[in-house]
């Protein structure tokens, strides 16, 4: 093969290749499109489409001896004033309260708010 023919030949591929490579890249960001709309569907879409379930008041199960207003319901992080107890040797059970105590409180306070 002389030079011109070897030239036009790569001319050929060349065109050849960059209508390949073009026709891909278009189906890649076509296919990236679609991956993207599906995941910001099940980020965003799901949980704020859909009302938060109500959950139930705890009442609490533990409380402070030394600040009565100090009050925990056993659920998440236990508070600082009792981390502190039950380091200092204490027990959980010291720190229960009682239900009847409970419900009295609760009578007094639907009172109040009468």
């Amino acid at each position: 093969m002389d030079f011109d023919e070897l030239w036009l030949l790569h001319e050929q591929l060349t065109k050849l290749l960059s209508e390949k490579i073009t026709t891909e890249k278009l189906q890649l960001e076509r296919r990236l499109a679609q991956l993207s709309r599906v995941e910001m569907r099940d980020i965003e879409g799901a949980p704020a489409n859909r009302p938060r379930r109500k959950y139930p008041k705890v009442q609490p199960k533990y409380w402070n001896p030394s600040q009565p207003s100090q009050k925990w319901s056993g659920r998440g992080k236990q508070p600082r004033w009792l981390v502190a107890a039950l380091s200092a040797g204490r027990k959980l059970e010291d720190f229960v309260i009682d239900k009847s105590v409970n419900l009295a409180d609760d009578d007094n306070h639907n009172d109040e708010t009468s």
